[in-house]
C-alpha cells in the first residue's frame, strides 16, 4: 500500500534564498493538510540540509531527512521512499533525476515539479527533457514561468498549472509607530529623507534585478528630492560592489546610496519601516516574495512589468509595473509615489487574501486532489 505524499528539496533551512523559503513554507503546507486527514503522512528529504538544521516551526523535526550533501545516499533513500509513496514533490528541477528513477519503478505515483523561474527558463537537455516528461504535473508560480516552461520546453499548458507563492506565516508583524529610530541612526537616515529600499542579492553574474537602472532615475530626481536615499539590503560579492560603486562615483551619488549587506529576516520589519516605497524593476523574476512582502509591509511597490512580478503585484492591482529598460518611465513611478505616497500604500487585508498562507495551503489541497 503506497504512503502518502513525500517532497524532494535541495535545500530548506542552511540557505537564505528565495526558492529555500518557498520550499519550508511547501512542506508546512503539505504536513497542515496531512494533519487534517486520518492516516495521512508527509516525508520531507533535504539533499544540503543536515538533520539538526530543521526548523520545526514549519514541520516536525520527526518528518524531516537531511542528508548533509551526501548526494548519492539522498537519491537512494529518496528513490526507497518515493516508490512508496503516492505523490512526490520535487522543489527544484535539478531533481527530476531521482523523480525519472521513482517513475521508472513505480509509474502509479504521481509526481509533481514544482517551477520557479530562471531555472526552467532555458531549454533542457535531451535527457532532462526527458526526465521533465515523466512528471504528472508541474505547478509554476506564476502565469510568465508557466508560458515561459511551456514554452521553452514544448510542453502543452494542460500540463502546467499556476500556484502563486504566499507570505511566510511566520513573518513579524508590521512596525506601527513610525520608521525604526535605532536603524535610522545606523544608516545616518532622518525622518525627513525619502527612502527607497530593494532587497537582493546583488551578484556580478546576475545583473537583472534593475537596481542600476533605479541608480540612474534618482540621478534625475535628486534635484527635485534632495533627500532622497536608496537603501540596497542584501548580501553582495565584492565584483559587484566595486562595479556599482564606480557607477555611483560617476553619477556623484555617493550619499544617496547605502549598502547595509545581509540581515536577518528578524530585522526585516525594521527594515521595511524606513522605506518610503520599495522598488526592484527586475527582468527576470520568477514571482518575487519580496514584493508581497513589502506590500505586507504596507509598502507602496515598483516592479518590472516582463516577468513574474506582475502575478506578485496583481497585474497592477497592487502597485506600479514599469518597463525595467526604461529609466524615464522607472523615474516617473517613483515621482508618482513620492508625490503622493499614501494613494499607492496596498490595502492590507487584501493582500493577506490573496496571498496568505490559508489560501495557498487550500490550494495546494486541490492540486494534491486533482
Amino acid at each position: 500500500m503506497s504512503e502518502g505524499t513525500l517532497l524532494l528539496t535541495l535545500n530548506m533551512f542552511s540557505a537564505t534564498g528565495g526558492i529555500e523559503k518557498v520550499s519550508r513554507v511547501v512542506g508546512k503546507a503539505l504536513q497542515d493538510i496531512a494533519s487534517e486527514k486520518l492516516g495521512e503522512k508527509v516525508c520531507v528529504y533535504s539533499m544540503y540540509d543536515k538533520q539538526v538544521d530543521v526548523d520545526e516551526r514549519y514541520f516536525p523535526a520527526a518528518i524531516f531527512s537531511g542528508f548533509g550533501e551526501n548526494k548519492w545516499r539522498f537519491v537512494y533513500e529518496a528513490v526507497r521512499k518515493g516508490i512508496n509513496s503516492r505523490q512526490v514533490i520535487l522543489s527544484h528541477s535539478n531533481l527530476l533525476l531521482p523523480g525519472f528513477l521513482i517513475k521508472i519503478f513505480s509509474p502509479k505515483t504521481k509526481l509533481i515539479l514544482l517551477a520557479h523561474g530562471i531555472e526552467v527558463w532555458n531549454q533542457f537537455s535531451f535527457v532532462k527533457k526527458m526526465m521533465l516528461g515523466k512528471c504528472s504535473g508541474i505547478v509554476a508560480v506564476s502565469h510568465f514561468t508557466k508560458n515561459k516552461i511551456a514554452s521553452v520546453q514544448k510542453l502543452s499548458n494542460n500540463r502546467v498549472s499556476v500556484l502563486n507563492n504566499c507570505l511566510n506565516p511566520f513573518l513579524e508583524l508590521p512596525i506601527n509607530n513610525g520608521k525604526d529610530e535605532s536603524l535610522l541612526q545606523r544608516y545616518g537616515l532622518s525622518t525627513q529623507d525619502k527612502v527607497l529600499m530593494t532587497l537582493t542579492r546583488l551578484s556580478f553574474k546576475e545583473q537583472y534585478k534593475g537596481y542600476d537602472n533605479v541608480l540612474y532615475a534618482i540621478k534625475m530626481l535628486i534635484i527635485k528630492y534632495p533627500s532622497i536615499k536608496y537603501l540596497v539590503v542584501g548580501k553582495y560579492d565584492q565584483a559587484e560592489l566595486e562595479r556599482l560603486k564606480v557607477i555611483i562615483a560617476e553619477m556623484n551619488l555617493q550619499s544617496q546610496i547605502i549598502f547595509t549587506g545581509f540581515i536577518s529576516d528578524d530585522e526585516l520589519a525594521a527594515h521595511y519601516s524606513i522605506a518610503d516605497l520599495y522598488i526592484m524593476p527586475s527582468k527576470k523574476e520568477g514571482f518575487g516574495l519580496v514584493f508581497i512582502e513589502a506590500m505586507y509591509y504596507g509598502k507602496p511597490v515598483i516592479a518590472g512589468n516582463l516577468d513574474g512580478s506582475v502575478d506578485a503585484l496583481g497585474n497592477g492591482d497592487f502597485g506600479l509595473l514599469v518597463n525595467p529598460n526604461e529609466v524615464v518611465e522607472i523615474a516617473e513611478a517613483i515621482n508618482k509615489v513620492l508625490e503622493n505616497q499614501q494613494a499607492y500604500v496596498p490595502k492590507r487585508e487584501q493582500v493577506i487574501k490573496r496571498f496568505g498562507y490559508t489560501n495557498y495551503k487550500e490550494n495546494w489541497n486541490k492540486i494534491l486532489n486533482d
